[in-house]
């Protein structure tokens, strides 16, 4: 009878895993993705090396998600295909981290016992520790209610050599009523300005010309932190230091709050050269009623305040959103609010999501007033249709002007296609020989579509 063994303290290293394979399966968002890299990198010190696939690890690494109800679903039916995968060997290990792990580990030892290792949000830089300890003892559960080590304390290996994400922030002090991150991630850390910066400056020097900022909240970064006594707002601060740094070409940052977005920032933005000239501003809902009841923390109004603000600082800023269909008590008149608002604020792109009732939320509870499947399937086409011909409107503008692009994939279909981002954020596509992954090139836009720009070179 195997035994699951609670791990309040770490535990001496054995020998490193020379040789010994390792894949990272990531589920969810941009944080999962980096703390995926950090994953790797801890791995790799340890003397592993990456497989090409699952199929060739001896060390299986399960990043989890559970932003959405489908992910919780998907992350079960994983761990049940790799069963098999793990039973094809003695030595195989399976451990399983991120946001469900943090949330649910009674469940995921119930429905998966075949798991060595269960981990949360909080202790990643623990999973050697957890490793060797499973492979003494058995399998091994730890879930912190509070971060143990912040982002520095761990490598990262990364999928790009130029371009990589920098924790500036980790938790979130905000309550939103369908949102289960604050619970699986704690409150919010800031790093400090000098740390933050000291790893970009080393980034450059890896090679990299593009950071982008992460962060549940980035607009509230710094608040949490201490100068002379007083907490100071320390975002916009930050950019001004990042920009100094040589080699350093673009800096991106996500995700910001609607709420938070002072007008220092918004001037950032507009006037430091290697900051992009991109913003995300998450609507959620145009209704204000709505929105009250997902606690956001404004109402259309104000949101349309911000984008009237952010619009009369950059003119042409690109402008991107999130925005929820179909939340618990959405009527055909808040729908149409937010329809509004988005002819309004006229987004370059829009992440769309229909509602998805998570367990531990607020907004899980308000069953009695969930919207129709059906319903939330119409309204969901719809603001696509409209969004899709903004986006058909507003990409065309970058028509007959010259952009740089940073060459970051390649087709998989053609490889003769690469592509990568204009400042703005817009996908780039451009088909030249001659060019490789990481230059920084000069083109000219001659085509556009609702979701990419074509180009060629200068």
């Amino acid at each position: 009878m195997e035994q699951t063994v609670e791990i309040r303290s770490k535990v001496t290293n054995k020998p490193s895993r020379i040789g010994k394979k390792y894949y990272v399966k990531t589920f969810g968002c941009q944080m999962n993705e980096h703390d995926s890299e950090r994953i790797a990198g801890l791995f790799q010190a340890d003397g592993m090396i990456q497989a090409q696939s699952e199929e060739l690890a001896d060390v299986l690494f399960v990043n989890t998600c559970t932003i959405r109800e489908n992910a919780d679903d998907k992350l079960y039916g994983t761990l049940g295909q790799l069963k098999k995968w793990k039973n094809l060997e003695a030595n195989r290990r399976l451990l399983v981290g991120g946001c469900a792990a943090q949330k649910d580990k009674e469940l995921v030892r119930k429905k998966a016992p075949w798991v060595d290792v269960v981990l949360g949000t909080h202790n990643l830089t623990n999973v050697i520790n957890l490793l060797n300890q499973a492979e003494d003892w058995g399998p091994v559960t730890e879930i912190l209610d509070e971060i143990s080590t912040l982002p520095t304390d761990a490598p990262s290996i990364r999928e790009s050599e130029y371009s990589a994400w920098l924790t500036i922030q980790i938790g979130c002090n905000n309550s939103c009523t369908f949102c289960i991150v604050p619970s699986v991630r704690g409150e919010e850390i800031s790093r400090r300005p000098a740390d933050i910066v000291n790893e970009a400056k080393q980034l450059v020097q890896e090679g990299v010309k593009e950071i982008t900022l992460l962060g549940q909240n980035v607009n509230s970064y710094g608040r949490d932190l201490r100068i002379d006594g007083k907490a100071r707002p320390y975002f916009a601060q930050l950019l001004e230091k990042l920009n100094e740094i040589d080699g350093l070409e673009r800096i991106r940052f996500t995700s910001p709050h609607p709420k938070d977005f002072k007008e220092e920032t918004l001037i950032a933005v507009r006037d430091l050269d290697k900051v992009c000239n991109q913003i995300h501003v998450p609507l959620q809902s145009g209704s204000s009623k709505v929105l009250s009841k997902m606690h956001r923390g404004y109402s259309k109004e104000r949101y349309l305040e911000k984008i009237d603000l952010i619009r009369s600082i950059n003119k042409d800023v690109s402008l991107t959103s999130d925005i929820i269909v179909g939340f618990p008590s959405e009527t055909d008149k808040d729908f149409e609010d937010t329809l509004e608002v988005v002819r309004y604020s006229k987004f370059d792109s829009v992440y769309m999501f229909k509602f998805s009732p998570r367990p531990g939320t607020p907004a899980f509870d308000m069953v009695d007033k969930f919207v129709e499947k059906k319903v939330i399937d119409e309204r969901f086409n719809k603001l696509k249709e409209i969004q899709t011909e903004i986006s058909t409107v507003r990409y065309s503008r970058f028509v007959g002007t010259h952009q740089k692009i940073l060459i970051e994939n390649q087709s998989k279909k053609d490889q003769s296609v690469l592509s990568g981002k204009i400042d703005s954020g817009q996908i780039t596509h451009i088909m030249e020989t001659g060019i490789n992954f990481g230059d920084l090139v000069d083109v000219k836009i001659y085509d556009s579509t609702p979701f990419y720009l074509k180009a060629k070179l200068i």
